[in-house]
Formats: structure tokens, sequence, C-alpha cells
């Protein structure tokens, strides 16, 4: 983070993000759900985690299984609905972190920054708001693309309005403003905690660490010293006692043939003897 790089809280961004945070917690305080916006709260968490793990991370950022077109865009769209900008972005700025991990270079190094940057400091930074194109080259050749990353805003207004529609304003609040915070901590603790608290198993050249209980939170994005060890793979939790359901999703996509060649650990991986290069 060079020392001209600030947040910024009075941003357009920054508004709306902070007002998704205090309409949630009046709904926590002040609004008693009912049936319907608990399962709107629950089941958006989950579709639109998938969407972040599945499809920005292990699809987007590391294209660590193949699939069409159209479940392509499907996956953009999901991911989209969690709020946190488009496809394009969050995989260059991924992309940035695994070459420069730890290192000053990495916009949200523990580290190197300490925790309330690389929680949330960096996604209020105007210096951040764009992206290096060229570290997306294999994505922006298609425009649905490009178009869904620039108008980022378009997935998660609609679902708002389609929460307010289904459930009024308990079901906006608790369905969406909720959910959305939820979404977004869990995401952000993956570069904050996972990076301060866990196991190691692998030596990686940072501070990765494996964490349980981030990865019941993260549907699996919690095993990171796993994936910063093998960041091409699919499966971040090498062993079946590590839970991992994202990728159990990816193996049920796989039976019905919507995604196809899903990269998997080595034994060589397993056993330590082999590392891939950090983009994945």
């Amino acid at each position: 983070m060079p020392k001209t790089v600030a947040a910024s809280y009075t941003s357009p961004g920054a508004l709306l993000f902070f007002t998704i945070h205090v309409a949630a917690l009046l709904a926590v305080f002040m609004v008693r759900p009912d049936a319907t916006s608990l399962i709107l709260c629950g089941s958006l968490f989950l579709i639109r985690k998938f969407g972040i793990t599945g499809g920005y991370h292990r699809y987007f950022s590391h294209r660590s299984f193949k699939t069409s077109r159209w479940f392509q865009f499907v996956l953009a769209w999901l991911g989209g609905m969690a709020a946190q900008k488009g496809a394009l972005w969050w995989a260059a700025h991924h992309r940035h972190h695994h070459q420069h991990s730890d290192q000053p270079d990495d916009i949200h190094s523990v580290k190197q920054h300490g925790f309330y940057w690389a929680h949330l400091g960096w996604i209020l930074a105007p210096d951040y708001s764009d992206y290096d194109v060229k570290r997306v080259k294999d994505l922006t050749k298609y425009p649905e693309l490009v178009f869904i990353d620039k108008y980022h805003y378009i997935p998660p207004a609609l679902l708002a309005l389609a929460c307010y529609l289904i459930g009024g304003s308990s079901g906006l609040l608790w369905g969406f403003c909720v959910s959305t915070v939820i979404l977004y901590h869990t995401t952000f603790a993956i570069n904050s905690f996972c990076h301060l608290l866990g196991r190691r198993r692998y030596e990686t050249g940072e501070s990765s660490k494996n964490s349980f209980i981030l990865a019941i939170l993260t549907l699996g994005e919690g095993w990171h010293n796993n994936h910063h060890y093998y960041p091409h793979c699919a499966r971040q939790g090498f062993f079946w006692w590590e839970i991992d359901p994202t990728y159990y999703v990816l193996k049920l996509l796989k039976l019905v043939g919507i995604v196809h060649e899903i990269k998997e650990p080595t034994k060589r991986v397993l056993d330590g003897r082999e590392a891939t290069a950090a983009l994945g």
C-alpha cells in the first residue's frame, strides 16, 4: 500500500457500503424477521457465497475448472449479487494478491498493512476502485463479462428489489442487507483472519493459515494455506476431513455436465513435494 493510498468514507460506494451495514444493524435489533425473511437471508447467503467462492474465486481468479459460456455468465451474476463489484475487478485484484502475497505490493496484506486495512480499508480506497485489465485478458474477451463488470451494481440492486417485493421491508432488511453484511465479512475474513489465526501445513513463503471455523463459514475457503500452496486447485479441503462445500457443489455440477476438468490436488501436492506458480 503506497503511503498516498487511503480509504475514503465519503465516496458513493463507501456511503452505500455503510448504509447496508446500518440497515443490517437496524434489522437485527429492531425488526423481528418472519419465516420468509429468514429463508431469504439463509438461502441468499448460501447462493451468493457460492457465487463468490465457486465463481469469483475458483473459476474467474484461478480457472480451476471449465464450464460453458452461459454458466460462466451465471457465475458472474451470482457473484455480482453479493455486491462485491464485478468478476473482472475481483479476479484482477486477487491475482495481484497471489503474485505479491505479503510483499509491499500486496494491497491487502495483514503483515504489511495491518488488520483493518487487510480486512476492510483497501476496499474503500478509491485507488483500487479500478483494476489492471492486463491481469484478466482471458476474461475481457467476453463482452457480457465486461458489461456486468462495468454495471456491477445491477445484480445486487435487482436482488434487493426482489427481496422487497417478496418479503416487504423485512425481506429487504433481512433477506438482502443482513445476508450481504455476513457475506462481506466472511469474504474479508479470509484476507485478514486467515493470515493471522490457524495452522500451517505447507511452507508457502507468506502467512496463509488453515482455519476449520472459517472453512465452515465460507463454504471451504478457510483452508487458505492449502490454497496458497496449490492455487490452481478447485478443491481447497485437500483431505476428507477438511470440509469444502464449494468443491462438493462443483462435483455435483460435473455429474450433471455443467462443469468439467475440475483440477484436483496431485499426490505430490498432498505429500508437500510440489508447489505451483503463485497465480494458479
